[in-house]
C-alpha cells in the first residue's frame, strides 16, 4: 500500500506545484496589461505669474515613479500663444498623455487638450471654463480674496502681475518667505486680455478629469474650484490648508492625483 501512496503523493504535490504556478503567470500577465494601459506621458502646463520651474518636486517624483515627462513653458504674451505653446509640446509625445495645469493653465488645457494624444485632464487648483466662456467672468461666481485685494497690478502694456509685497499672502502662503520673494520677483507677466479669452472647445466634456482643491487658495477661491469638479463631473481630492501654490508646496499630493489619473484614464 505503501508503494502506492508515494505516486499518488507526488502527483497530488506536482497538481498543485502546477496551480500555483498558473496562478502566479496570470497575476503577472494582469499586472502586466495593466502596466500596458498606464499612460506613461505627462504634460505639466503652468499658470499665470508663474513659470515651469515650479512643478521640479512634481516632476521629480513622476520621473522616479517612471513617467515621461514635458514642462510647457508658456509666453504668457496670448492665449493663442500659450494653446499653441502647449500643442507644440504634446506632438512631441511618443503615446497618449496625460494633461495637467495649474491656475489659468486650466483654461489653456481646456482648449488644447482636445489633442487626440490627450488621454485625461488634471486642474491643480485651476480654471475650467466650458466653451463660449472666459476665466475672468467665472471668477465672478465665487469672487476671490485676490480678486478683491487691489494687489493685482497692470503694466503700462497691458500685462498683469501681483504686488511682490503681497505675493506671499496671496500666492504661496505656505511656502517659506524667502521661496515666496524669489517667485514674486521672477513671476512671469500675464497679459491682462489672456483671463477674457474664450473657449472654443472645453476638452473636459469629452475627456476624463480631475480636480485639487486647494483648501486655503486666496488666488482662486476653494468654491470656484469645486463648482468647476462638479459641473465637468471630475473626480475630485482637495488639501487642507494648502495654498494657491500647492502644486509647489504640496509636491507628494498633487503628483499622487496624476498618477491616479495616468493609471484610468483610457
Amino acid at each position: 500500500m505503501s508503494n502506492l501512496m508515494t505516486p499518488m503523493r507526488l502527483a497530488r504535490g506536482m497538481s498543485q506545484s502546477l496551480c500555483i504556478i498558473l496562478l502566479l503567470l496570470t497575476c503577472g500577465a494582469l499586472s502586466a496589461q495593466n502596466e500596458v494601459y498606464r499612460v506613461r506621458n505627462i504634460v505639466l502646463v503652468h499658470g499665470a505669474w508663474a513659470d515651469g520651474s515650479g512643478w521640479r518636486g512634481v516632476y521629480d517624483i513622476l520621473v522616479k515613479d517612471g513617467y515621461n515627462v514635458s514642462v510647457v513653458q508658456e509666453p504668457e504674451t496670448s492665449f493663442k500663444e500659450d494653446v499653441a505653446a502647449t500643442k507644440r509640446v504634446l506632438a512631441l509625445q511618443d503615446g497618449p498623455c496625460i494633461l495637467v495645469a495649474h491656475s489659468y493653465g486650466g483654461a489653456v488645457i481646456t482648449e488644447a487638450g482636445a489633442d487626440p494624444s490627450v488621454a485625461g485632464l488634471v486642474y491643480i487648483a485651476a480654471h475650467m471654463p466650458d466653451a463660449g466662456e472666459n476665466e475672468a467672468d467665472d471668477g465672478k461666481r465665487f469672487p476671490s480674496d485676490l480678486s478683491k485685494s487691489g494687489a493685482i497690478k497692470k503694466t503700462a502694456d497691458g500685462f498683469t502681475y501681483i504686488d511682490p509685497a503681497q505675493f506671499h499672502e496671496y500666492f504661496a502662503a505656505d511656502l517659506p518667505a524667502e521661496q515666496a520673494a524669489f517667485m514674486a520677483r521672477s513671476q512671469v507677466l500675464n497679459l491682462a486680455d489672456n483671463f477674457r479669452a474664450v473657449i472654443t472647445t472645453a476638452a473636459w466634456k469629452s475627456k476624463p478629469s480631475w480636480m485639487l482643491v486647494a483648501g486655503s487658495d486666496r488666488t482662486i477661491n476653494p468654491d470656484l474650484e469645486r463648482w468647476y469638479a462638479a459641473r465637468a463631473k471630475s473626480h475630485k481630492v482637495e488639501v487642507a490648508g494648502a495654498s494657491h501654490c500647492v502644486y509647489v508646496s504640496r509636491p507628494k499630493e498633487v503628483a499622487a492625483l496624476i498618477e491616479e489619473a495616468a493609471s484610468h484614464a483610457r
